[in-house]
């Protein structure tokens, strides 16, 4: 059996008995058609499953009302909240969003995910960078295309914006070094990821900074696995004084390490201080009791979205942004003043 043809709009104003005019302006809900008419339309276009023509609105508006976004591994806790509010920030503003996954395994190149986002009916591109791409400092971008990267570090083309990570890590430490903590260990993320670089770098500078030797970090890769197998090391610190707080990169690791140091008999805060960063933990831990790092994504998307679309944004001159983090205090830390 041969695929049925599509229906057109001429079908659609054929089958209710108006013109086409008349089913154009039902689909963009005119209130020059009375009520009745466009129910009468709306019947037809559900009964021959018509779509209309995203080449032809683009055409008359000069716009695909679409914006591409390309960002590597979805399913951290982090990058969904951050698409979230992507797609809230476009869909403030009419738009959609078209969604790019680019491979964390291999090399990561603005160029690529640029020749890959293009090929699509969008009006602009946004590039969530966890690590920094083989073509960062030379990467053009494709004429005619706005195009803003989400990153801490500055650009020559492209405008970019993101949390200050560094600085809000130093806060941290400062907030545990008031109150009464000189011996504040870190779990750090994977390596290669431009968020806990940047959060160890400002814990490190801050301990200096307090006249404070850094121990040794212990490495973690995001997971609350890493984050148990960290406190499992860390029990014996606590016990012999020589680490009286925690600073975890994510939350998810900082409960990691919570339940090894419940497992060892360790209370938290009586017996060492908890922080965390990212500020997710609510949306798995009830009654969450963790002092930790709240970066704001919504004000991220919405200035990265407005660069794209909003004219008196893409031209004030703002080209770099980075938005403070602020801590979220619970119960997870003890003063000891």
């Amino acid at each position: 059996m041969a695929d049925r043809k599509p229906a057109s709009i001429k079908d659609v104003a054929r089958l209710a008995g108006v013109s086409e005019q008349t089913v154009s302006r039902t689909v963009h809900d005119s209130p020059a058609v009375r009520p009745a008419t466009k129910e009468k339309v709306r019947r037809a276009i559900a009964e021959l499953g018509y779509r209309p023509s995203n080449a032809g609105r683009a055409l008359r508006r000069g716009r695909y009302m679409a914006l591409g976004i390309a960002m590597g591994n979805i399913s951290e806790t982090g990058n969904r909240d951050r698409l979230e509010m992507f797609v809230d920030a476009a869909a403030a503003q009419g738009y959609t969003i078209a969604l790019l996954k680019m491979d964390r395994e291999e090399p990561l190149s603005l160029g690529q995910a640029a020749d890959r986002m293009s090929s699509l009916s969008i009006d602009g591109m946004i590039y969530v960078l966890n690590r920094t791409p083989e073509d960062f400092d030379t990467f053009v971008p494709r004429a005619g295309l706005p195009e803003v990267i989400i990153s801490m570090h500055d650009h020559p083309v492209c405008p970019t914006v993101d949390s200050d990570q560094e600085a809000s890590a130093r806060a941290v430490v400062n907030y545990l070094v008031e109150r009464g903590h000189t011996k504040i260990w870190h779990i750090s993320g994977p390596s290669r990821s431009l968020a806990s670089v940047a959060r160890e770098s400002g814990w490190r500078s801050a301990m200096l900074d307090n006249g404070i030797e850094p121990p040794r970090v212990i490495a973690g890769d995001w997971s609350p696995e890493s984050g148990y197998a960290a406190g499992v090391l860390l029990a014996d610190k606590v016990r012999s004084g020589a680490c009286t707080a925690v600073f975890a990169s994510d939350d998810a690791m900082v409960y990691g390490c919570m339940c090894a140091l419940s497992d060892a008999g360790i209370s938290v805060p009586d017996d060492v201080s908890l922080v965390g960063a990212d500020d997710i933990s609510s949306t798995f831990v009830p009654n969450s009791r963790l002092t930790s790092l709240h970066f704001d994504n919504s004000a991220i998307a919405e200035w990265a979205i407005g660069k794209l679309v909003i004219p008196e944004r893409m031209e004030d001159g703002c080209n770099h942004k980075l938005f403070p983090g602020h801590l979220v205090e619970r119960g997870s830390v003890r003063d000891l003043r």
